[in-house]
């Protein structure tokens, strides 16, 4: 039996790879496994940045199982009970404490708790013929694994309602035109690409480049004089840390001195 999630390492860069044919469906235990995943890519200072994507062309993930579902492998009620893992549905939906960033390839249609995943991502980028739905409405359901919380704050409100009440499908170049997708480019150039994106972070100094999903958690929801606030008081031990850190005495001396600058992550 193959392996649901394939992990890979290139250098500074975790690439994980969702290949549970036909439609990368997540059940519990795939759901843990991309939460091993990662969790490695947190825990790992070899590691600074992440690409999650799906096998072949057709499609990234369909999301939940629902046929695990109706088999009773899982259940509806307090889903989240159930053990996906410690970064919730599909592994990264909820694992607030990876300051690390996840680039999002996405190699085909994305569906459900597949748009969940990707949503969870910090940078999207997505081949030509791909296409996004939210299909839970019509089954009873609602998107409560990440679409429900994410997506009205990165679309306009009535867009995202026509998602989420009337299923509508967004084809990648009307989600690069809304903002919701960085990138879109010919499948071909799909993994070049992320990995081009990967490789540039992976030369950033690592506790700034860390620091930034730390900074944007702890003000999220302030007004700018708060977030200002927030940031000269709040608990953000990375970001005190990078204040102090040789790496940012590097990065002036190697600007001033107009050569590259070497970085330790201390």
């Amino acid at each position: 039996m193959q392996e649901a999630v394939k992990v890979t390492r290139e250098g500074r860069v975790l690439i994980v790879c969702l290949d549970r044919p036909k439609v990368n469906a997540i059940d519990m235990e795939t759901s843990r496994m991309l939460s091993d995943a990662f969790i490695t890519l947190r825990d790992d200072p070899d590691l600074s940045v992440g690409i999650i994507t799906g096998a072949g062309e057709k499609i990234f993930s369909a999301g939940w199982d629902l046929k695990a579902l109706d088999q009773g492998e899982a259940q509806m009620d307090n889903w989240w009970e159930d053990d996906y893992g410690p970064g919730g549905f599909a592994g990264l939906t909820e694992l607030w404490d990876l300051n690390k960033p996840v680039i999002a390839a996405i190699n085909g249609i994305v569906i459900g708790g597949g748009f969940e995943l990707a949503m969870a991502c910090d940078l999207l980028i997505a081949s030509e013929h791909v296409t996004f739905s939210l299909p839970e409405l019509p089954l009873g359901m609602v998107p409560d694994a990440g679409a429900i919380q994410r997506l009205h704050r990165r679309l306009p409100y009535n867009k995202a309602m026509e998602m989420y009440l009337l299923g509508e499908r967004m084809s990648a170049q009307d989600a690069a035109a809304f903002g919701l997708v960085n990138k879109v480019v010919p499948k071909e150039d799909l993994m070049n690409t992320a990995m081009a994106w990967a490789t540039q972070l992976g030369g950033v100094a690592p506790i700034a480049l860390q620091s930034v999903k730390e900074l944007l958690r702890a003000i999220e929801g302030d007004t700018i004089q708060e977030a200002f606030q927030t940031i000269r008081t709040a608990d953000l031990p990375i970001y005190r840390q990078m204040l102090q850190s040789d790496d940012a005495n590097e990065g002036v001396n190697a600007f001033v001195e107009k050569r590259d600058a070497d970085f330790k992550g201390k």
